[in-house]
């Protein structure tokens, strides 16, 4: 033990001539430096501390009573030495109850190098097994009543638990978490004159109720993105659900009479959603399914359609509204309402408010080279100047800038920079394009240094 590292207090070297072997004993007990006592205990040994004889007999009337006023008492080890016929350790009664270290095994190698460790640690008080440091409380604990409650929490439970055990009706348990979620925001939607004088409170209460459904949707792409399941039916069932996030935000079809401020919440929850999809993707890296969203053609809602062109592209989900007046609670005064609510928004662990920006400046990028499209960026209202993100940073590498081109489609990085400028070059040139980007103080150059693109190779 002293070869261990460990002092060692034993009557052959510590006990002289003249001192007292009781004072000795009890010193055990009393001295504040002994921190731990070992029983080393055979049958001879239990058998004179159970009659009370001898020293051992003394030595056990010390211990014992200390041993049973304290029942949490660590600091008198047993050490088996030796067992009886029946197997059972040679241990006093006083010790019997005890958790004792065993060195009564027949092989060697075992006592020497197994049990000699367990001591060792328990000495040091490093055990093998050590309490894990307490985490936090799980989400059914913490999450808010009303999420329990939400019939989309139990089917995104059901959901779950086909994609683990491969269900075969999967697609039916996929298509009741999503109607479900539906159900939950189209619930409300406004279909009946609201008090105009409080409409900033309502899209505020509503986009808070709806914050919830954005939840459950992003649990589901992070789910299914990071399972082995098939990428092409996911991939459907996410276009699905977008054409329908692109209804949630238009006029309900039996309404004959509104006004477009009715919609402004639904506005919000649509483009957020979106950005925290993008995201969730991004995370998981689903750069396919990425690509997918960014050149399908959505259906739109009757309510939506204006002539022949009943499909629209990803900015179907951009929002800007100059007649929405949310009292933010706070931000600067070019402060866009709607991104400051996002921001206030953003409590999702996985998904933290960095990633939301990174997620919309892949959008605007999208935007930059494809035709016909315009993204107002909202959020990168709080970039900074010198704001770097890292899938855009990490494009500069050859091996990550094959995820840029999955998404983009365009494998050489000469022509997605030159696709790049004539697509800032093609929005720059729409004046309410600048006008809005103006207005929430977001510059496009900025915007330029933040992917990268002068870097990228």
């Amino acid at each position: 033990m002293r070869n261990d590292g460990i002092d060692v207090v034993i009557d052959v070297w510590d006990l002289r001539p003249g001192n007292d072997n009781y004072a000795f004993m009890e010193r055990m007990v009393t001295d504040q430096s002994v921190t731990r006592v070992l029983i080393f205990s055979d049958s001879e040994y239990a058998t004179k501390a159970d009659a009370r004889t001898g020293g051992v007999g003394t030595e056990s009337q010390i211990i014992s009573r200390e041993v049973y006023e304290k029942v949490e008492q660590s600091k008198f080890i047993p050490v088996v030495c030796e067992r009886d016929d029946s197997g059972e350790p040679c241990l006093p009664t006083f010790l019997k109850s005890r958790r004792y270290i065993d060195f009564s095994g027949s092989d060697p190698d075992k006592v020497v190098n197994g049990e000699w460790e367990e001591l060792i640690r328990e000495l040091y008080d490093r055990p093998v097994h050590q309490k894990p440091p307490l985490g936090q409380a799980p989400t059914y604990i913490t999450t808010d009543v009303s999420v329990l409650a939400s019939p989309a929490a139990g089917k995104f439970a059901a959901l779950e638990q086909a994609i683990t055990k491969k269900n075969p009706r999967l697609k039916t348990y996929r298509k009741d978490f999503l109607q479900a979620c539906y159900d939950k925001a189209d619930r409300l939607r406004i279909r009946e004159r609201p008090d105009v004088t409080k409409m900033g409170e309502r899209v505020l209460e509503d986009c808070g109720k709806l914050k919830l459904v954005r939840d459950h949707i992003v649990d589901w792409v992070l789910l299914e993105s990071n399972s082995n399941l098939s990428e092409e039916e996911f991939g459907e069932a996410l276009i699905n659900f977008l054409e329908q996030l692109i209804e949630l935000k238009s006029r309900p079809p039996e309404l004959d009479s509104w006004d477009d401020t009715w919609f402004e919440a639904h506005g919000v929850f649509a483009y957020e959603t979106f950005l925290y999809i993008v995201a969730a993707l991004m995370k998981a890296g689903a750069f396919r399914i990425l690509h997918r969203i960014f050149t399908s053609s959505y259906l739109l809602p009757e309510t939506e359609v204006q002539g022949s062109d009943r499909f629209g592209m990803f900015d179907r989900f951009c929002f800007w509204s100059k007649m929405l007046q949310i009292p933010a609670p706070k931000g600067p005064n070019k402060c866009p309402a709607p991104a400051e609510l996002i921001k206030c928004q953003a409590d999702l662990r996985d998904l933290p408010f960095p990633d939301i920006m990174q997620a919309e400046l892949l959008v605007l990028m999208m935007t930059f080279i494809t035709d016909d499209t315009c993204w107002v960026p909202l959020t990168l209202h709080y970039a900074l100047p010198d704001s770097l993100f890292p899938f855009f940073q990490r494009a500069a590498q050859h091996r990550n800038f094959q995820k840029l081109a999955t998404i983009t489609g365009i494998d050489s990085v000469a022509q997605l920079r030159e696709a790049m400028i004539v697509g800032r070059n093609r929005l720059e040139q729409k004046n309410y394009f600048s006008t809005i980007l103006n207005a929430i103080d977001v510059d496009i150059i900025n915007v330029w240094n933040s992917m990268n693109m002068d870097t990228i190779r």
